[in-house]
């Protein structure tokens, strides 16, 4: 039975080459050009190649880059993709020479390499984009470091703290987050050029050059697992998932603090949508959507890693070209969440009537009425507990604040001790008072203004590291394409 039917199939066309042939077109044709001056300058280096051929390759390719509107090629079926066609016009202006270029190298090297140059571009953009939103965090932190909040635990008024305190415990998690997402890009930085399709070659190549020459600090050394491993996808998307579920526990508490019934997180008109039909409502909707885009892009993260599961430990489809377009979106719905964070948290501000209610209402300072007992009447906590305890209860049903109990809290001392408190009226206030409560936290890592102060200069000095490690590899990068650059014309004038 002889098959008469041609490639590629009609359905096979539509469903896979077509889409793929868009994405490499869209994602990738400036760093495969990248990879075609680095192989064909370390092809010349090397004398596998010529210089005088190396040097006639080097003007074609420079004119198909010329002569090529990449935005409008569309997928025919003559090629299957932008490498393709590269090389059909390589042949086709040099002849047999054209194909030269190919030598010592493989689609597998290429693509894993593409892949990390695609990546490791959008990673600094996030990079940036999360040391905007820190720095932001902190010189908001620093302008708040006395304002009063009520820390909610289970959903219940618990303690004083400051808003400050508060923006100093998102910011630890987003630069521990920034250190596992720099670390993430550390796996970007090991070219896999130069294993071919999975041995190396048999031609005495130089990796190292154009892994230099590309911007990456060494070869990746193995030349399966340049081909095979995934732990970069993997790994980078891990770290990206673990910023967006962080943050996004961070909305959820923009959207409650918010919320009419607690009002302590006031959100400026500029960001507040007005019902169609109630124009009492103010909506601070960007809220939901920063909620909302920190899921999705958790959720994009998953998709690209879960995809990973259970695969052969090889080249393979399920790491390339679609799986890895796909995961470009995430990259995309980050970055706004990034962007709208870094903008709206700096404006906001707390009600401080809506935070002195709740104080009142739900004694949040009642600790450290126990600790001051311990501390001046000589009493465990536990007896002092059961005092403070009892105090609480009794002005809350009175509907009175802690500041006007001293007399149930005298009671309550002397039925539990037998005695009259030593402490007055006056030293009560003072005890029970949010600004007491605070000024007392001044343990490292407590909101009191120094405790504060001294936590906020070291988030500055780690900001300033991380963004030197960003800096630095920039500067790698910019000088190896200005190198790049160099060499190229060097082999044009050949």
């Amino acid at each position: 039975m002889t098959d008469q039917s041609t490639f590629p199939d009609p359905t096979y066309r539509d469903t896979v080459l077509a889409p793929l042939f868009e994405g490499v077109k869209t994602h990738y044709a400036a760093h495969m050009g990248a990879i075609n001056r680095a192989h064909l300058v370390m092809l010349a280096e090397t004398g596998i190649l010529p210089r005088a051929e190396a040097g006639q390759i080097a003007r074609a390719l420079a004119a198909i880059e010329a002569e090529t509107d990449i935005a409008a090629l569309r997928y025919t079926g003559e090629h299957e993709d932008y490498f393709f066609l590269v090389e059909a016009e390589l042949r086709a202006r040099l002849g047999d020479l054209g194909g030269a270029l190919h030598t010592a190298r493989s689609r597998n090297d290429m693509d894993h390499t593409l892949f990390k140059l695609a990546l490791r571009a959008r990673a600094a953009g996030l990079m940036a984009q999360l040391q905007i939103l820190t720095e932001r965090l902190i010189d908001k932190a620093a302008a708040e470091r006395d304002t009063l909040v009520v820390a909610y635990t289970h959903g219940q008024p618990a303690q004083p703290t400051t808003f400050g305190h508060y923006l100093a415990a998102v910011i630890e998690v987003l630069q521990r987050d920034t250190a596992r997402l720099q670390a993430a890009q550390d796996g970007l930085e090991h070219c896999p050029m130069g294993a071919a399709a999975i041995t190396t070659s048999g031609f005495a190549i130089d990796r190292a050059r154009v892994a230099t020459l590309l911007g990456f600090e060494a070869p990746l050394l193995n030349a399966y697992g340049c081909i095979a491993s995934v732990d970069y996808v993997t790994g980078l998307y891990s770290a990206i998932k673990l910023v967006f579920l962080h943050l996004g526990r961070v909305i959820q508490d923009l959207q409650f603090w918010s919320a009419f019934e607690v009002g302590q997180l006031y959100v400026p008109n500029s960001l507040v949508q007005i019902s169609s039909i109630m124009p009492q409502k103010r909506n601070p909707v960007p809220i939901e959507h920063m909620r909302h885009l920190a899921s999705v892009t958790a959720g994009r993260c998953d998709v690209i890693v879960n995809t990973m599961h259970n695969t052969p430990f090889t080249d393979m489809n399920d790491s390339e070209g679609e799986v890895q377009q796909a995961g470009y979106a995430a990259f995309e719905s980050g970055g706004r969440v990034l962007e709208l964070l870094a903008a709206m948290l700096p404006v906001c501000t707390i009600r401080a009537d809506r935070v002195r209610r709740t104080m009142d209402a739900a004694c949040v300072t009642i600790t450290e009425l126990a600790d001051t007992l311990v501390r001046d009447e000589g009493l465990s906590f536990r007896q002092a507990h059961e005092i403070a305890a009892a105090t609480a209860r009794a002005v809350i049903a009175a509907e009175k604040p802690l500041a006007a109990g001293h007399a149930a809290f005298a009671a309550a001392f002397a039925a539990a001790t037998g005695r009259d408190p030593a402490l007055s009226e006056t030293g009560f206030a003072t005890a029970v008072a949010p600004e007491t409560f605070v000024a007392r936290r001044d343990r490292p890592g407590g909101p009191a203004p120094a405790a504060l102060d001294a936590a906020l200069a070291g988030y500055r000095d780690t900001l300033a590291a991380s963004r030197a490690v960003s800096a630095a590899r920039a500067e790698r990068h910019a000088a190896a394409a200005r190198a790049l650059d160099t060499v190229f014309a060097s082999l044009l004038e050949t």
